[in-house]
């Protein structure tokens, strides 16, 4: 590859390789400039596959370098450049070396009331940004959140981002951090698919386990059941008129404080307006910023003082 040499793989998934890379002397005036070059001239190369169905590269990769173009919030993966080596498109990003689901799922890590608030304001205030642009990110979960050393996430992999008004399908959203309308098969909707994506996020942080981790659709849609109740007509006037509905025994639902035993009031009220099954009414990121949860003590970790860890 002109300009980069390859290091490692990083990971390999439906749409993409991505490569640990290091720049050359050429290049490297450019990273410093673009801020890549935070662990010296390493990046991230993100090589996308061809598409097995159509002439070409999946529309994927299209539809993110798209997205990324527009979007320079600091709380966003940074696209540093695009090019194309042999006929595949590489897209070039800052190189981060851990995510959300390494901090969570590393045991040894103790994570404080303080820390989850901090990464939720950041998570936030990133969506919002990519929100005001119109587009739904459409796989919100731990391990598209990466890390900088200095505290600061990134929402990256906007390979299934679309644009408010694009065609839409319910396949979309990795299945724990699906919300009941795409479950339902629910083919129009918009940003409010990503808030309840944030709310298991924000579950995931307190529990340290996934809240809602079905096999299928069926068990997903129970499991949410169970948590907070079956909707009735009331709460969700248009659940009828979804392709997959179907009835449910009906659930009352659990007392939410018994399973978040050590959360705040403010905690769990903001966690509710997550989860509100009418996608209508569920919050969005303006409103859950301006939330009390984020004005009231604890305040938020400074960022260079959160939890940190290298993701093997």
């Amino acid at each position: 590859m002109h300009s980069y040499i390859k290091k490692k793989k990083l990971g390999e998934g439906t749409y993409a390789t991505v490569y640990l890379a290091t720049a050359t002397e050429k290049q490297e005036e450019v990273f410093v400039e673009y801020g890549a070059s935070e662990l010296g001239n390493l990046v991230a190369i993100k090589k996308c596959k061809k598409s097995t169905h159509t002439v070409g590269h999946d529309i994927s990769a299209y539809r993110e370098i798209k997205s990324l173009k527009r979007l320079t919030n600091m709380f966003v993966i940074n696209l540093i450049e695009v090019f194309i080596h042999e006929n595949d498109i590489h897209m070039v990003l800052d190189y981060h070396e851990t995510d959300l689901e390494a901090i969570i799922r590393n045991k040894e890590i103790v994570i404080l009331p303080a820390d989850v608030k901090s990464w939720m304001k950041m998570i936030l205030t990133g969506l919002h940004s990519i929100h005001e642009l119109f587009i739904i990110h459409r796989d919100l979960k731990p391990n598209n959140i990466l890390m900088s050393r200095d505290g600061i996430i990134k929402i990256a992999d906007f390979g299934m981002a679309r644009a408010i008004g694009e065609k839409m399908t319910p396949q979309a959203v990795t299945r724990w951090y699906r919300p009941p309308e795409l479950l339902l098969g629910s083919s129009r909707y918009s940003t409010s698919v990503d808030m309840w994506s944030v709310g298991c996020i924000f579950a995931e942080l307190l529990l340290r386990v996934p809240l809602f981790a079905g096999e299928s659709d069926l068990e997903q849609l129970n499991l949410i059941y169970k948590v907070w109740g079956t909707p009735n007509e009331e709460e969700w006037d248009s659940m009828r008129d979804l392709p997959g509905f179907m009835e449910f025994s009906k659930k009352p639902g659990i007392e939410i404080q018994s399973l978040f035993s050590a959360a705040s009031p403010d905690t769990l009220d903001l966690m509710k307006k997550f989860f509100i099954f009418n996608p209508e009414y569920r919050i969005n990121c303006e409103k859950a910023l301006e939330h009390e949860y984020f004005s009231n003590s604890p305040s938020p970790t400074d960022p260079h003082e959160l939890p940190f860890y290298i993701k093997e």
